[in-house]
């Protein structure tokens, strides 16, 4: 039961993480013409994931927040280094711990397979994350779509932004607030 309890205080804070750091018009249809296979794509391959090792759907999740939390909801968590920046994957609170990056790729390898540079990867980790949380008996809900991915990304803005795991309490709070959320959420 605490398990449980636990999944809706994340879910409820995965819920407001969304409505914060949503400033464009999404739709759950969005990919509708364009890719109507991409949600069962991303159940059935999350499916796989979790059958493989139960924990991934929650390494997911934290994949997600810890993308959110940077920039909005926008992949960039998931780009690597490049030439001309330091991207977020090795920001302390990321480096040897956010996991999950295979399962994205793999979902967004069998996307691309059915509709080829369509979808976006922000919206693939979206639905992962959904799908991750239903598959492990937690809640669903619809996911809008439509996110844009991230061309570049910020070491600086994840080891500053994203709560590190020695975060107390009044800096959990801080942190939180000034991305509009508040101790409810």
């Amino acid at each position: 039961m605490a398990t449980f309890t636990k999944l809706c205080v994340t879910f409820s804070i995965l819920v407001s993480l969304l409505a914060c750091f949503t400033n464009a018009q999404l739709s759950p249809n969005f990919y509708g013409r364009t890719c109507p296979t991409l949600q069962s794509i991303v159940r059935s391959e999350m499916t796989k994931a979790i059958n493989n090792e139960a924990r991934i759907g929650a390494s997911i999740l934290r994949l997600f927040f810890h993308d959110c939390f940077v920039n909005g909801c926008d992949g960039s968590i998931l780009l690597d280094d490049t030439a001309t920046f330091t991207g977020e994957k090795n920001a302390g609170p990321n480096k040897n711990s956010a996991r999950g990056f295979e399962v994205i790729d793999t979902i967004k390898t069998s996307v691309e397979a059915s509709c080829n540079a369509t979808v976006s990867c922000a919206d693939i980790l979206a639905l992962a994350t959904r799908d991750g949380i239903a598959l492990l008996g937690g809640p669903s809900w619809i996911v809008p779509l439509g996110r844009r991915d991230a061309r570049t990304a910020s070491q600086s803005a994840a080891n500053s932004q994203i709560p590190g795991p020695s975060s107390d309490l009044a800096t959990l709070t801080k942190m939180f607030q000034n991305k509009g959320l508040t101790l409810n959420d």
